[in-house]
């Protein structure tokens, strides 16, 4: 079942997405952190963030909607207060998450996250707007990207994971030029962006007007994705969208995925994580696939 991500060796390729298992150690009484292959944590900022008004989540078919607005207690109440109790859980693999709406906010969380223990890997949030370029996304420009990514790996040596924006015509391109930058391997898709509207009062039903779909409703668009950003980068690419059985992370390894995280199910199982992790070890098992790893782009023409 092991996986090796941007040089990281996981035991699992199946791991807890970030913003939907807070910062680990929430889980450590409700699941097994060491029979999943890693845990995102949530986005992490330079300063706290108290995140968007209410209502910021909602309901839809087949998925949700959220614009929590990426709350989190910020880079160095996370380092003081979080990371020790990571630090003790055995076997727990930590992702942290880094996100900023500068170049130079995501650079401070790098610097502060390089002088700590207990970090396996970065994940790269590149779905933020860039204030300085006219709330511009960085994962939707590609001049933007590069020099985020770039700016990123000359401040540290551990990995970096780009996390990519799914609204964008040429996912597998915007890939590339996160591979060129520097980045050790990829992740997609994160939300996609949408509007509910409550007919009634004919008022947007989330506070932020438009919020990040997710859930089982994207999953085929996020396999697609998948496949055409396996076939475009020689990094690693994760996969997530949809995930919520065992099924669907086999389908998106085998779109190329060499691993998978889960996300929307966990608000629904809080075990989602660890109970798919056990059931793909199973579906090999009965597959007669002796190593995960071998379902990665194993996909097999019409």
């Amino acid at each position: 079942m092991r996986v090796t991500i941007a040089g990281v060796e996981l035991r699992s390729p199946v791991i807890a997405a970030s913003g939907t298992f807070g910062y680990g150690v929430e889980f450590e009484d409700i699941l097994s952190l060491d029979k999943i292959g890693a845990f995102v944590t949530k986005g992490l900022s330079a300063e706290p963030m108290a995140g968007n008004p209410s209502p910021r989540i909602i309901e839809t078919a087949s998925g949700m909607m959220n614009a929590i607005g990426l709350q989190n207690v910020g880079v160095r109440a996370f380092i003081d207060e979080k990371l020790p109790k990571i630090r003790q859980i055995r076997g727990a693999v930590c992702i942290a998450n880094v996100f900023g709406y500068t170049v130079e906010d995501c650079i401070e969380v790098v610097r502060a996250l390089d002088q700590t223990d207990g970090i396996a890997m970065y994940e790269l949030n590149a779905s933020c707007p860039n204030t300085s370029h006219g709330g511009m996304v960085f994962g939707t420009d590609g001049m933007m990207l590069y020099d985020l990514v770039a700016r990123i790996r000359r401040e540290t040596q551990r990995p970096i994971m780009v996390k990519l924006s799914p609204n964008v015509t040429n996912i597998g391109q915007m890939a590339r030029v996160a591979q060129d930058a520097g980045a050790d391997a990829v992740s997609l898709v994160n939300t996609f962006l949408a509007l509910s509207i409550d007919i009634e009062t004919r008022k947007p039903r989330i506070a932020n007007t438009t919020g990040g779909l997710s859930g089982p409703a994207i999953k085929p668009i996020a396999v697609r994705m998948v496949r055409e950003t396996s076939r475009a980068v020689a990094i690693p690419v994760v996969g997530l969208g949809g995930i919520v059985c065992t099924e669907d992370a086999v389908e998106f390894m085998l779109a190329g995925a060499a691993a998978v995280q889960v996300g929307t199910a966990s608000y629904a199982d809080p075990r989602a994580v660890e109970v798919i992790a056990t059931g793909v070890r199973s579906w090999c098992r009965s597959h007669d696939v002796e190593r995960v790893r071998d379902l990665t782009g194993a996909m097999l023409s019409a």
